[in-house]
């Protein structure tokens, strides 16, 4: 069997991964939870993996699997690509600078994944670009949440490359986590946008 294990962690975001998964081949990721096999909720193997005639899931837990050298990819559902037409569409969205200043409105925050539970810091810390608000979703998670007051009285460099180390303090984003994740905000913020305008168009 091919060896992965070197490939690191895949997700993929989809607007439909069941319609997607429609038309690949593939075989469900399994896991152990409360003492039952279960289909693991996200996880594929697009290789030949040991598989559970009945359930037609694979019969190794996805740790094990990982153990022998099978690869598993996350495909989650993400509602903001619902909105993106065509891959063109999509490179449109990601390379459209985006209303920064929209990050000051409430209302707006509220619409946006990932951070639409953190208002107030985002609008404390003011992001201007995708590398400063994965720097907030970092500051986010609970192994960065001191950086804030820094962040505050010195601004973003001062916080870097700390933000990123994985020192062990507590639950952390990957800088390149958290840069897939900001660029994902980003699409959505130009798709908000753009919708807006078209609905103003109309009336």
């Amino acid at each position: 069997m091919t060896d992965f294990s070197l490939l690191g962690d895949i997700d993929i975001d989809t607007g439909d991964r069941n319609s997607l998964l429609e038309n690949l081949d593939h075989v469900p990721a399994m896991a152990h939870r409360n003492g039952k096999t279960v289909k693991h909720n996200t996880g594929v193997y697009f290789h030949s993996v040991p598989t559970d005639p009945f359930a037609q899931w694979c019969s190794l837990s996805y740790e094990e699997a990982e153990n022998q050298g099978c690869y598993k990819i996350d495909l989650l559902n993400n509602h903001i690509y619902s909105g993106v037409r065509s891959e063109s569409h999509l490179n449109h969205l990601m390379e459209t600078t985006p209303m920064w200043n929209l990050l000051e409105h409430e209302e707006f925050v509220r619409e946006l994944a990932h951070v639409n539970q953190h208002y107030e810091l985002v609008r404390k810390l003011s992001p201007r670009s995708v590398l400063e608000l994965a720097m907030v979703l970092a500051m986010i998670r609970p192994g960065k949440r001191h950086l804030v007051g820094k962040c505050e009285r010195e601004g973003w460099k001062s916080i870097q490359p700390e933000v990123w180390e994985q020192d062990g303090t507590g639950y952390t984003f990957k800088k390149a986590h958290a840069v897939s994740l900001s660029m994902s905000i980003v699409v959505q913020m130009n798709l908000l946008v753009e919708q807006l305008t078209q609905v103003e168009s109309v009336l």
